[in-house]
C-alpha cells in the first residue's frame, strides 16, 4: 500500500509578516495564527484606528507588511507604518487575485498575508517623499486646469446661444483680445465697432468677419451665464498661480539655486497651462540635464512625469522595464507559440499619458521623430503612431536621466537614409527566401 504524498507547501521567507485588507470604513490585519489568539482583527479607518494598528503589529513583531492598493484608502496608514519603519509592500489587487489558492476558506487579510510571507507578492513602485509631494501639486494642477477650461466651455455656450460667433475669428477667447472683449461685453458694452477697436492688430482675420462674428442676439440670462463663467475662470487661474508658486519653492528647496544662466523655455507664452516661472533652469539643476530639448517635452510636461516616476529611475533596470510600466510597449499574450494580441493593456498610466500628449504635438515638426510618427500613422493609424512615438520619447527620457547623457538627434536626413537601407535589406532578404535576387538600378536624375 502506497504512502500518501504529503502536500507541498511554500517555503516560508518573510515569518513576520502580516497582511492588511483595506477599505473605507473598516481594516482588516491578519498575523500569524501562533503569535495572537485572535489572528485576524477589525479595525476602523480615524487616526486612532490607524494607532492602535501599528500599535498592535509592534506588540506582535511584525516587521513586513502587505496591503492592496484600494483607493487612496491606503494612503494613510502606509505612511504611518512607514513612519515607524515597517516595510511596506503595497500590491496590485490584480497580482492578488492571479495567484490561485482557495481563497473562500480564509480572509482577505490572511491570504495576503500568507502570498507575503512566502515572498509571492511584488510591490507596486512607490515615490520618494519629495516625488509624492510634487506629484500632489501637479495632479491638482490638473486638476485646477481642467476646471478651468470647463468654464471656457461654458463662456462659448453662451456666446453661441446668442449667436456670438467670437470663437470663430479668435484662435483663443482667452486671450488678450478675446479677454478684452469679455470684459466690455460684462460691462455694458453693445456697440460691435467699439468692441472691435479691443482686438489686437496681430489677429489674422478681417475687419468684416470680427464684426459680423460679434453681432447677435443679446440676452439678460446668457449675460448672467457668461459674467459668472468668468468670473470662475480667472478665480481658477489664480488658484493655478498659487498652485505654481508651491512647485517653485519645493523645486528650489531640491536645488542650490542662486545665479546661473536661464535655460530659455519653448514658446513660454504660447500655451497658458505652462508654469509660471522658469522650470527649465530649476529642472536642469536638479536632474544634471536639460530634458526640454527632447522633442515635444515642455518643463511643465517634463515636471508631471518626474512627479509620477521620480527622480531615480533604478528602480526599472532597462528601458523596457520603465516603457513596460507606463503601458507603451506591446503586451503580447501567446500561445502554440504564436503571439494572438499585442496591444496595449488598457489601465492608463499619468506619466504614459503625459509621454502620449507630447507625442501627438511633434507630428507637424521637421524632424526624425515626426517622420517615424507619420511613417507608423500610415501603416497603423494615429493611435498607433501616438503610442510607439511615446515610446521612443520615454527611452530617450529614461536614457537621458539615468545616465546623465545630452539629447543628440540625429538628422532627418540620416533617418531616412537609415529606414531605406533598411527596407532594401527586408527586400533582399524576403526576395532570397523566395529564390529570387533584387538588382539594385542607379536612380538617373532627370534635367
Amino acid at each position: 500500500m502506497k504512502k500518501k504524498s504529503e502536500p507541498t507547501t511554500f517555503p516560508v521567507l518573510f515569518p513576520n509578516a502580516a497582511g492588511i485588507d483595506i477599505g473605507s470604513k473598516e481594516h482588516y490585519v491578519a498575523v500569524r495564527p501562533d503569535i495572537d489568539p485572535n489572528p485576524v482583527r477589525s479595525f476602523g479607518t480615524f487616526t486612532d484606528d490607524l494607532i492602535d494598528i501599528c500599535e498592535w503589529l509592534d506588540q506582535c513583531g511584525v516587521t513586513t507588511v502587505a496591503m492592496e492598493a484600494t483607493g487612496v484608502y491606503w494612503v494613510s496608514l502606509y505612511l504611518l507604518l512607514e513612519q515607524r519603519g515597517v516595510e511596506v509592500v503595497l500590491v496590485n489587487a490584480r497580482h492578488v487575485k492571479n495567484v490561485r489558492g482557495k481563497k473562500t476558506d480564509v480572509s482577505d487579510a490572511d491570504w495576503i498575508r500568507q502570498l507575503h510571507s512566502c515572498g509571492l507578492l511584488s510591490a507596486s513602485f512607490q515615490p520618494d517623499a519629495f516625488t509624492r509631494e510634487l506629484r500632489a501639486y501637479m495632479r491638482h494642477r490638473k486638476n485646477l486646469i481642467e476646471m478651468s477650461a470647463s468654464h471656457i466651455l461654458m463662456i462659448q455656450k453662451g456666446f453661441e446661444q446668442m449667436n456670438i460667433k467670437l470663437h470663430l475669428v479668435l484662435t483663443d477667447i482667452t486671450g488678450k483680445s478675446g479677454q478684452a472683449i469679455i470684459k466690455a461685453i460684462i460691462n455694458g458694452e453693445r456697440n460691435i465697432e467699439k468692441l472691435y477697436d479691443l482686438v489686437d492688430q496681430r489677429v489674422k482675420a478681417k475687419r468684416d468677419d470680427i464684426l459680423k462674428a460679434l453681432r447677435g442676439n443679446w440676452k439678460e440670462e446668457h449675460l448672467f451665464q457668461i459674467n459668472q463663467s468668468y468670473e470662475g475662470y480667472l478665480f481658477y487661474r489664480r488658484m493655478i498661480e498659487e498652485c505654481d508658486k508651491k512647485i517653485e519653492e519645493l523645486l528650489k528647496k531640491k536645488t542650490t539655486y542662486k545665479s546661473h544662466p536661464e535655460i530659455k523655455e519653448k514658446n513660454p507664452r504660447s500655451n497658458l497651462n505652462n508654469l509660471n516661472f522658469n522650470a527649465s533652469t530649476l529642472l536642469a539643476e536638479i536632474t544634471g540635464i536639460d530634458l526640454t530639448k527632447i522633442f515635444g517635452i515642455r518643463a511643465s510636461t517634463a515636471i508631471e512625469i518626474i512627479s509620477e516616476v521620480g527622480l531615480d529611475l533604478n528602480k526599472w533596470p532597462t528601458e523596457k522595464h520603465f516603457t513596460s510600466w507606463l503601458n507603451l510597449s506591446p503586451n503580447n499574450k501567446k500561445t502554440g507559440g504564436k503571439v494572438i494580441s499585442s496591444r496595449t493593456r488598457k489601465k492608463k498610466n499619468k506619466a504614459g499619458q503625459a509621454f502620449k500628449a507630447a507625442a501627438n504635438a511633434i507630428q507637424r515638426s521637421k524632424h526624425w521623430l515626426a517622420s517615424f510618427y507619420q511613417r507608423i500613422k500610415q501603416k497603423g493609424g494615429a493611435g498607433k503612431a501616438i503610442t510607439a512615438t511615446a515610446r521612443k520619447l520615454a527611452i530617450i527620457f529614461y536614457r537621458m536621466l539615468k545616465n546623465k547623457v545630452e539629447f543628440n538627434p540625429i538628422p532627418i536626413e540620416v533617418y531616412s537614409q537609415m529606414y531605406k537601407e533598411q527596407k532594401i535589406r527586408k527586400l533582399k532578404s524576403t526576395a532570397s527566401r523566395l529564390g529570387f535576387n533584387v538588382i539594385e538600378r542607379e536612380r538617373t536624375q532627370v534635367t
